[in-house]
Order: structure tokens, then C-alpha cells, then sequence
């Protein structure tokens, strides 16, 4: 997606330190939105940081060059071949409300058609992440009725959201 000034595009396996920086940023500033943590991924390795690149299809948006957003494209082994997750969505706060989010989606949705046939995008979302909810609201998604423990946090809850593709 290009508007002229904001970009969203796929990372490659040699871009993996700019998937680190961004995620890294985006643990720091929200560190109740995700399933990890600051610490456990600064952690990770640079083989760790490519595979992600492999085991999921990170994007980032970026705004007269400079990345004010990502989130990633993930297949979860026990979902139907046709569901793609959308999993580490964050924009700088800086950014919010000005479209990023929606077009950092809209580019996985698209994706996800065109290059695997997926019908359904899913996410989790955090208890107590009401902006999250109310965005990916806005976005078509609704809630299943799913609720997982939190990895980073199992006394708090990971609720399922859903919405079809076209």
C-alpha cells in the first residue's frame, strides 16, 4: 500500500534487523498489548530474527521512510488452512489514528488472499487492550467467544477475534 507518503511492505530475511528494532519498540512502548516480552526477544538471535521472517510474513508501514508501524501474517498449525493470524500489530503512538493500522491489515488481508487463498484472518487481543478491540472493530473483525490464558501473563486473557475475506 502506498498513499503517497505511507508504505506498507514485506520484510525480507536481510531485513531482520529492522523486524528486531521495530518489535523491540514495540514490546517497550506496550508491553501488556503482546504474548511475549521485552526481555525474552531481546533474547533472540540473529537466525531467530530471520526464521521469523520464514515462519511468519512480517510487514512494516513507513511513513517518508521511517517505520511507524508493523504486524505479521501467521499460519497457526491447528487453524484451517484458509486462516491467516495477524499477530505483533503496533503503530507508533505518534501514529495512531491516522490510517496506519488499517492499512497494515488491509495489506496482510490482501496478501493473504492473493498468495494463500485464506478466507478468514483472525487476531488476538489482550483483556484490557479496549483501543485494540474497538479498532479491530472497526476493521469487520468480531469476537468468537475464545479466550486463551496470555503466554506472558496466564492471569489475564487472549480474546479470539475474527472476519471473513473476501
Amino acid at each position: 500500500m502506498d498513499d503517497g507518503r505511507l508504505v506498507v511492505r514485506r520484510l525480507v530475511a536481510d531485513e531482520w534487523e529492522l523486524l528486531r528494532a521495530t518489535r523491540l519498540a514495540a514490546l517497550a512502548d506496550a508491553p501488556l498489548a503482546f504474548g511475549s516480552t521485552l526481555t525474552r526477544e531481546q533474547e533472540f538471535t540473529e537466525e531467530a530474527w530471520r526464521s521469523r521472517t520464514v515462519t511468519s510474513t512480517p510487514f512494516v508501514a513507513e511513513l517518508d521512510g521511517a517505520v511507524v508501524g508493523m504486524a505479521s501474517a501467521w499460519h497457526q498449525d491447528d487453524s484451517p488452512a484458509t486462516e491467516q493470524h495477524v499477530v505483533a500489530m503496533w503503530v507508533h503512538p505518534d501514529h495512531r489514528g491516522q490510517g496506519v493500522a488499517t492499512a497494515l491489515v488491509q495489506t496482510i488481508a490482501d496478501w493473504a488472499v492473493r498468495e494463500t487463498g485464506a478466507t478468514e484472518l483472525s487476531l488476538g487481543v489482550a483483556d484490557g487492550n479496549e483501543a485494540a478491540l474497538r479498532l479491530y472493530e472497526r476493521l469487520g473483525f468480531v469476537l468468537t467467544g475464545d479466550v486463551q490464558p496470555l503466554p506472558n501473563d496466564p492471569s489475564r486473557g487472549e480474546r479470539r477475534m475474527a472476519r471473513p475475506l473476501p
